[in-house]
């Protein structure tokens, strides 16, 4: 079951290039960039949140500790191809791709790395 959970999320970073894309074709021109941020922040966690529930659905989550550990190897995968395809790929500073961490700025991208390691684990306990 972890096998199939971490290839799963491989389909996770082309729901994040849609919904980047939604807020710079889209809302994104109508708002200051803080507020596409915050909002594309927060349609990021509903997104995830609502295909690690349509996965436990098909593969149902047997046991907390494997809800921890699947939510564990999202994370770690997330902010492994954030930083190094962020860095090495698409050529930004370490201080552009950090920038999204400062919460004093307004910058929530935390959140939606809280809501990947999270949502197997709180999905499995909301449906035990």
């Amino acid at each position: 079951m972890i096998l199939k959970y971490t290839l799963a999320w491989i389909p996770m970073v082309f729901i994040a290039i849609v919904n980047g894309m939604a807020r710079q074709l889209g809302y994104g021109k109508a708002m200051s960039e803080l507020a596409a941020h915050q909002l594309s922040t927060a349609t990021a966690v509903v997104l995830f949140v609502g295909y690690t529930w349509l996965l436990s659905l098909l593969w149902p989550l047997e046991s907390a500790r494997q809800a921890l550990t699947i939510g564990a190897i999202w994370l770690t995968l997330t902010v492994a191809f954030e930083f190094l395809f962020g860095h090495y790929v698409a050529k930004h500073s370490w201080m552009r791709l950090l920038h999204d961490y400062n919460l004093m700025q307004g910058r929530v991208w935390v959140f939606v790395l809280v809501a990947i390691a999270l949502a197997p684990y709180v999905i499995y306990r909301f449906r035990f």
